[in-house]
């Protein structure tokens, strides 16, 4: 099956305030952003032409620049006006959201104080993956050979395009064994996250997940915590070591792109998605679904 390139897609496109068609929505070789990595955006998700948790996305995105030492030129409010409008001019309801700024081409060396920031955002068609019982067959993760950075040596707090390149090195190893994805660890070598998602375990009808602090706190993840607390399952954070892998029961991993989903493996450790995990993926479905206005 052909896959369009994503610089050839008919639409519109948010650009620095204007709505652009799709194709014109470009930026010159020598920018700043892609030298030099500096440029942070956000994966969001619409459901029903609702963008789920804008306005914590947007916050989220003004933290991420502020970190990497450049603001925003738009507002909160604005960029969450900006999605709805790109989501309704694009005529879609179920949707991946992708704000990003960066700088620009002003200058072109490590210091770029002066260069502009510009700021742009797209969507294009994201229907959920799987059905519920696809989705329960889970899937399986490599171990990574990189590590998350210690937070002294990386901006790990900010959603930065540079964290992700030994993301994109690791998904693709673990591609090429078969592998769906892969599970990082974190530079002391303890559990920390998979190159695109958070991860959660299971043990004794307890929900345990590494403490974010070399990475990034998603937006689902706390979302799938609340909704843990809500059902009145306990939820830790805490260290954890690759040795305990064999102890724990089921295991999930969340995100914008994977939602809620079932791990069956990691490496040579099988886990059986159950009760726990079966409910939090029914439960994210729900919660994410615009409510209707009350009559």
């Amino acid at each position: 099956m052909s896959v369009i390139p994503f610089d050839q897609r008919e639409g519109y496109i948010w650009f620095d305030g204007q709505i652009v068609p799709w194709t014109d929505a470009k930026v010159h070789v020598l920018t700043h952003g892609l030298h030099y990595g500096s440029c942070v955006f956000e994966g969001e998700r619409a459901y029903g032409g609702h963008v789920f948790k804008s306005t914590e996305h947007s916050e989220r995105l003004h933290k991420s620049a502020n970190i990497m030492d450049f603001e925003i030129p738009f507002s909160v409010a604005e960029l969450d006006e900006a999605k709805q409008k790109v989501l309704l001019l694009n005529n879609m309801k179920d949707a991946y959201v992708r704000p990003v700024a960066w700088r620009g081409s002003e200058m072109m060396a490590v210091s770029a104080q002066r260069s502009t920031i510009h700021v742009a955002i797209a969507v294009w068609e994201w229907p959920s993956m799987f059905d519920v019982e696809t989705k329960m067959k889970g899937i399986k993760l490599d171990m990574a050979d990189y590590r998350r950075p210690d937070p002294m040596t990386a901006p790990s707090d900010a959603k930065a395009a540079g964290l992700y390149m030994i993301c994109t090195i690791s998904k693709h190893r673990a591609e090429k064994k078969g592998f769906a994805d892969a599970l990082m660890l974190d530079w002391q070598g303890r559990v920390a996250e998979c190159t695109g998602a958070n991860v959660f375990f299971t043990r004794d009808g307890q929900i345990h997940t590494p403490i974010a602090d070399c990475f990034l706190d998603g937006i689902t993840r706390r979302t799938t915590i609340d909704l843990a607390k809500r059902r009145g399952l306990d939820v830790i954070e805490r260290r954890i070591l690759p040795d305990e892998l064999p102890s724990f029961n089921e295991c999930f991993i969340t995100g914008t792109a994977a939602e809620v989903t079932p791990v069956s493996q990691i490496a040579d450790h099988v886990f059986h998605p159950g009760n726990i995990t079966r409910t939090l993926v029914e439960d994210y479905s729900a919660e994410v679904q615009p409510k209707a206005a009350a009559a």
